[in-house]
């Protein structure tokens, strides 16, 4: 118990406030292609992100969709996920404000998975 309350505090520090851009400077955690179209994948990710993280943005790019996934316990957003169109699906990319912190939720991860095929 006592590793959570050092920990918590070390790790909302850590996370700060970051806009869109910053955050897709860093590597992607989630690389993929899925058989959904980037609006189907989008959706999917709006369904199973509802109850954690409230309403997602997406916005339409030139080849696809960027879904900006609101942070669970900072303002500004904590993930991004930039869908691009391709022959028969999409390709799936993840960027996530604190992917250098092994503790961070694993909400969006789980959603990007879940999302590719089923």
């Amino acid at each position: 118990m006592k590793w959570g309350v050092v920990c918590l505090p070390l790790v909302l520090a850590m996370g700060g406030c970051a806009n869109v851009s910053e955050i897709n400077e860093t590597l992607p955690t989630v690389s993929v292609i899925s058989g959904k179209k980037p609006h189907e994948y989008a959706q999917c990710l709006t369904e199973k992100l509802a109850n954690s993280r409230g309403a997602l943005q997406v916005q339409p790019q030139k080849e696809g969709v960027r879904v900006i996934v609101p942070g669970k316990l900072s303002s500004g957003p904590a993930a991004v996920f930039d869908i691009e169109n391709r022959s028969g699906g999409s390709s799936i990319k993840l960027h996530e404000r604190m992917s250098n912190v092994p503790v961070r939720p694993r909400d969006v991860r789980n959603a990007a998975n879940a999302c590719i095929s089923g």
